[in-house]
């Protein structure tokens, strides 16, 4: 496809309201982002649940089922729900949003890793956090491990066949892309398969061009360019940029949002649409223009929005 596949990426379960204003987290900004960014030619609204009073993540599915429905009464964009929640949730919390809610496009995060954002809390004083539980969630990450086993992505996967969900595989570091191999001869992927490179986190691989090119080196060896698709996220400004304009050169998709990087340029907070505008202007000098949702449907087969369960 010589159009781009753009994801935009709301809410997440990492970045905290003390950080940005504009970070979305009751019903309503949820889903007034999600329209004003699929406006801005976003085609794939990744979706986070979080508490609406406090702004701390929720694994409530009664609640994501709102957050679901409320998005899809206001735009066509294809919809991608999480299953890699927040710290603390069990992976049976992740994925009951797959047989509860039966999405088109739900992530699988392809292995156990050191996850952390500590660091961001050194930029705040006690005085400046909006809600009590902001800051112990940004230090506790330090010593906060993100598991995925084998057992749990069998688990997922299995979950996602039943209800003919897409996986997007989520890979954070090389090894996960020999795990998804491993399931993939296990008999439990099928192909073309759609991969989401993040790269920037502490704990995974850095956002590099150095290290872009060898996971799809990687890649190409073990699936074949042929049987995947890919799209990169850049955590953090400016890797955000830089590595979906990277995508961008390669042939690849990219996805922005304020789950992953919270400026629009340098030291000025921006709003998720105004993160899916710059991705589409920089797109453009390359003469590539957004892929809308049908097409993105099309493009990676997946059920169509009159299948899900919301």
């Amino acid at each position: 496809m010589n159009k781009v596949i753009i994801t935009a990426a709301l809410t997440g379960a990492v970045t905290v309201p003390t950080q940005t204003p504009y970070l979305p987290y009751t019903i309503e900004q949820l889903a007034e982002d999600a329209e004003q960014c699929a406006r801005a030619g976003a085609a794939i609204i990744h979706i986070h649940a979080r508490n609406p009073a406090n702004g701390a993540p929720s694994s409530d599915m009664e609640l994501f089922g709102e957050i679901l429905k409320a998005i899809k009464a206001r735009t066509d964009a294809v919809i991608c729900t999480t299953t890699g929640g927040g710290v603390g949730m069990t992976p049976a919390d992740r994925v009951r949003v797959v047989p509860m809610w039966q999405p088109e496009l739900a992530t699988c995060n392809m292995g156990s890793m050191n996850f952390s954002v500590h660091p961001a809390a050194r930029r705040f004083s006690d005085s400046d956090y909006k809600f009590p539980w902001e800051k112990q969630w940004l230090l506790g990450s330090e010593d906060f491990i993100f598991p995925n086993t084998f057992a749990s992505i069998k688990h997922f996967l299995v979950e996602m066949k039943k209800t003919n969900t897409r996986p997007e595989f989520e890979i954070y570091d090389v090894g996960h892309l020999y795990n998804l191999d491993f399931m993939v001869r296990e008999g439990l992927v099928e192909k073309p398969i759609w991969l989401q490179f993040v790269m920037g986190v502490l704990g995974g691989i850095r956002a590099t061009l150095y290290d872009l090119t060898h996971l799809l080196d990687t890649a190409n060896r073990l699936f074949g360019p042929e049987n995947y698709h890919w799209s990169v996220i850049g955590v953090g400004y400016p890797q955000q940029f830089h590595m979906c304009t990277a995508a961008l050169m390669l042939g690849g998709h990219a996805r922005v949002g304020l789950e992953d990087n919270i400026f629009v340029s340098r030291g000025k907070l921006g709003r998720n649409h105004e993160l899916v505008e710059k991705i589409v202007r920089i797109a453009a000098e390359f003469d590539r223009e957004p892929a809308t949702p049908d097409e993105v449907r099309a493009f990676l087969n997946l059920k169509g929005k009159d299948q899900v369960g919301f």
